[in-house]
């Protein structure tokens, strides 16, 4: 950190930014740039209205006490479960129910249309189903083959 601004925690668990002339913004958010690829890289400090107060390059850049808080923030904001295996498919046309294993559990997503699909970073992709929910797939060619078989169905 630049040491122009200071970082803390309030009683409401809000995430406070001081700056150096000492005028606070509270329940800031910290957003990162490139989510998937640069996950601890590229990280903007933004205030309620979306203004940009701070830019982190790395994470590595704070100390100990600051990066546990804003790691924790961005985890609660970037909530994008893994998707390790397709169960089944109501359907292999859209819409369809889809039961998934993830990294945080069973669950299962409804797809809208195919392209609710998208590549990212080859080969990495993004699912989003019809509640918003962003699911992540690393890499397809490592699930296993019923799933990739399913996949393709949809790509």
């Amino acid at each position: 950190m630049d040491g122009d601004y200071q970082l803390h925690l309030n009683t409401f668990g809000q995430l406070v930014f001081t700056n150096a002339d000492g005028a606070e913004h509270v329940n800031i958010e910290a957003v990162r740039a490139f989510p998937i690829t640069a996950a601890t890289e590229s990280i903007a400090l933004l205030a309620q209205d979306g203004h940009e107060l701070a830019w982190i390059p790395n994470l590595d850049s704070l100390a100990e006490p600051l990066r546990a808080i804003v790691m924790n923030k961005l985890a609660i904001s970037g909530f994008m479960p893994e998707i390790l295996r397709v169960k089944s498919v109501s359907s292999f046309s859209t819409p369809s129910t889809w039961q998934v294993e993830t990294d945080h559990g069973d669950t299962h997503l409804i797809l809208k249309t195919e392209e609710d699909i998208r590549l990212l970073a080859a080969p990495t992709l993004l699912i989003v189903d019809s509640r918003g929910i962003q699911f992540l797939i690393r890499d397809p060619q490592a699930l296993d083959a019923n799933s990739r078989k399913i996949l393709d169905r949809f790509l």
